[in-house]
């Protein structure tokens, strides 16, 4: 079982803009890209920061549409850490949670059944999850786009003596880097 924070990003590093949005990634050619029904064949439970998964329920009216939440994440279970009350939509196993990553890493692992931790974002998140030493892998599919200002892919000062370059590919304008973090 592995922890993966994947997501996409800015050249500048940025996963989203100043206004929390994703519309920056939408401009780009998306027509090839890495396999994710590949990736989650492999995913067991995911985890996401509050604001990444507000995002996702406004974005694609969840709310409103539940049936729409197993088209993206199947039946996984999800946690989501934030220190706010948020909505589930119908039928999703969305579980709010609060603290520390290291204080949940046993629940999260149960439910995840022998497969990995998707790390969904944000950045902040993951830079706990690594500041835990629960981080095993960083996947990140950078786009052909700056922005000024944003949240930060990983809000963290890492050293590269941390992180092992695994592979780079290219996928349409994108470059798919995987990294290894070192214990």
């Amino acid at each position: 079982m592995k922890v993966i924070y994947n997501t996409a990003t800015t050249l500048t590093g940025y996963i989203t803009d100043e206004n929390n949005s994703l519309n920056w990634l939408f401009e780009v050619d998306s027509t090839v890209l890495p396999d994710h029904n590949a990736f989650l064949e492999n995913i067991g439970v995911l985890v996401s920061g509050s604001t990444t998964y507000e995002w996702v329920l406004n974005e694609e009216n969840l709310m409103n549409n539940p049936d729409k939440w197993p088209e993206y994440y199947g039946k996984r279970p999800m946690f989501v850490f934030t220190s706010r009350e948020l909505q589930i939509p119908q039928g999703a196993d969305v579980q709010l949670i609060s603290g520390d990553p290291k204080d949940y890493f046993k629940e999260i692992s149960e439910a995840a059944n022998g497969k990995d931790i998707w790390l969904i974002g944000g950045g902040d998140l993951a830079g706990q999850f690594f500041d835990a030493g629960l981080l095993d892998e960083i996947h990140l599919s950078m786009a052909p786009v700056t922005l000024k200002g944003g949240a930060p892919v990983l809000p963290r000062s890492i050293s590269s003596k941390s992180l092992s370059l695994r592979s780079v590919e290219k996928y349409g304008q994108f470059a798919h880097l995987i990294y290894d973090v070192k214990k």
